[in-house]
C-alpha cells in the first residue's frame, strides 16, 4: 500500500484526491499540506479521508510517505520537487512542470539523482478520443503529417487574475500560453515531435488585471517542412478545443473526424470514401482507455512504482513542453524567429530573466487571497 501526500488544497487537488481515491487497494492518502491550513482540513472532511493536515510541507519530508503529489502554484514547483525527491519520495506535479527551463533541468537532475519517479501532469493524454488519435497517426494511414493545428480556446472572466497568485510572471511564471494551453501542446509534441523554430505574437485584449497574455498565436516548423500553429487563449467563449492533423492522404482530428481525398486529373479534389472507411474502422477497433484523466495518469504513475513500468509522462515530456511554451514567449517579446533547442546561455533560460525581459502587458496592483471553492473547468473531452 502506497501512502500518497497532496501539497496544495486549491481547486486542482480535488482531481488528484479522486483519482488516487479510485485505487483503494493500492494507495491510501495520508497528509494534506497547504500554507493554510483550513483548506487542507476542509480538503480532508470533503473526501471523509484518514489523513492529517499540514500547514508547513517540510514536516512531511522526512515521513513515511512514498508518493507525493504538487498542486501548487508554479513558482513553486521547482523547490517542492526537488525536495521531495531528494527525500526519496516519488513525485507527482502539476502543469506546467515549472517556471524555466533551468527549474526544469534542476527537477530532472534531481529525480535521476534520487532515482525516484517524477511525473508531470498532462492528463488529457489518457483520455480514450486523444488515445486513439496518436494511434492513428503512428498507422500510418493518412500519409506524411504537412500541417497540424492547436486550438487552446478558454474563457476565463476578468476577476480570474484578481487571485494573488494568478496574472503575474514570478508567481504565475506565465498567462494562457503556460497554464491553459500547456495540455494542447503536449498533447501536440506527443503525436508530431519537437520543431525547430517558432515566431509567436501574444497580446492581453480582456484582462488589464494581469501582467501576462490572454492570447497567443505560435507558428512553427518542422525539420521536415512541416508547419503547425497554436492558438492560446481565455478569451474564446464555448471553450472549444482541437488538434487537427492534415496528412498527405487524409485529415483527422480530435474531436474525431477524418476526412480523406485524391486528386482528379485536374488536380482538384474528390472524396475517397475507402480511405475514410478504413481510417473508422481503424479507430474504431481501437481500444477504449480504461481510466480517463487525471485517474489514467496516476494509474500509470502507481503501476510505475509497483512494476518498473516506464512513465508515459516524465519529466523530460515536461520540459520540452516548457521549452516550446518558453520559446513562444522568447518570440512573441523580442520579435524574433526563436530555433531550439534553448542553450543554457539564452536569456530566457532562467526565471529571473525571462522576467526582466518578457512583455509586461499590465502591472497587477491588487488582489484576493482566496476565491470560494467553487468548480473549475479543465478542459473538452474531445469526443
Amino acid at each position: 500500500m502506497l501512502k500518497v501526500a497532496i501539497i496544495g488544497a486549491g481547486a486542482i487537488s480535488n482531481a488528484h484526491i479522486n483519482s488516487y481515491l479510485q485505487f483503494p487497494e493500492r494507495c491510501e492518502i495520508v497528509a494534506i499540506s497547504d500554507i493554510y491550513e483550513d483548506k487542507a482540513i476542509a480538503r480532508i472532511q470533503e473526501h471523509k479521508l484518514n489523513a492529517r493536515a499540514v500547514k508547513d510541507y517540510s514536516e512531511l519530508l522526512h515521513d513515511d510517505i512514498d508518493l507525493v503529489s504538487i498542486c501548487t502554484p508554479p513558482y513553486t514547483h521547482a523547490d517542492l520537487a526537488v525536495a521531495f525527491l531528494e527525500a526519496g519520495k516519488h513525485v507527482v506535479i502539476e502543469k506546467p512542470m515549472a517556471s524555466s527551463l533551468e527549474e526544469c533541468d534542476l527537477m530532472n537532475e534531481a529525480a535521476s539523482r534520487s532515482g525516484k519517479l517524477l511525473s508531470v501532469i498532462a492528463q488529457n493524454r489518457f483520455k480514450t478520443p486523444m488515445m486513439k488519435l496518436k494511434a492513428v497517426l503512428d498507422s500510418g494511414l493518412m500519409g506524411k503529417i504537412v500541417h497540424a493545428q492547436a486550438d487552446s480556446f478558454w474563457w476565463r472572466g476578468h476577476c480570474y487574475y484578481d487571485l494573488w497568485w494568478r496574472g503575474t510572471w514570478e508567481k504565475e511564471g506565465g498567462g494562457c500560453t503556460l497554464n491553459h494551453a500547456v495540455h494542447h501542446i503536449d498533447a501536440l509534441l506527443w503525436m508530431m515531435g519537437s520543431p525547430t523554430e517558432v515566431q509567436a505574437f501574444m497580446t492581453n485584449v480582456s484582462h488589464d488585471n494581469a501582467e501576462v497574455e490572454d492570447l497567443s498565436i505560435g507558428m512553427l516548423r518542422y525539420a521536415n517542412g512541416a508547419l503547425a500553429q497554436v492558438t492560446s487563449s481565455v478569451v474564446h467563449h464555448g471553450e472549444e478545443q482541437q488538434l487537427i492533423f492534415q496528412g498527405s492522404k487524409a485529415r483527422v482530428s480530435t474531436p474525431w473526424k477524418r476526412i480523406a481525398s485524391t486528386s482528379m486529373a485536374n488536380g482538384f479534389p474528390e472524396p475517397n470514401p475507402l480511405l475514410e472507411d478504413e481510417l473508422q474502422r481503424y479507430y474504431d477497433a481501437l481500444p477504449e482507455v480504461i481510466y480517463e484523466g487525471h485517474a489514467g495518469q496516476i494509474d500509470n504513475v502507481l503501476t510505475a512504482i509497483e512494476t518498473g513500468a516506464p512513465l508515459l509522462i516524465d519529466g523530460l515530456n515536461g520540459r520540452q513542453t516548457l521549452e516550446l511554451i518558453v520559446g513562444i514567449y522568447k518570440s512573441a517579446s523580442t520579435g524574433e524567429l526563436v530555433r531550439f533547442p534553448i542553450s543554457k546561455d539564452d536569456p530566457f533560460y532562467t526565471r529571473s530573466a525571462m522576467q526582466e525581459r518578457v512583455t509586461h502587458f499590465y502591472e497587477k496592483n491588487a488582489s484576493v487571497e482566496n476565491f470560494s471553492d467553487l468548480s473549475i473547468t479543465t478542459g473538452s473531452d474531445y469526443k
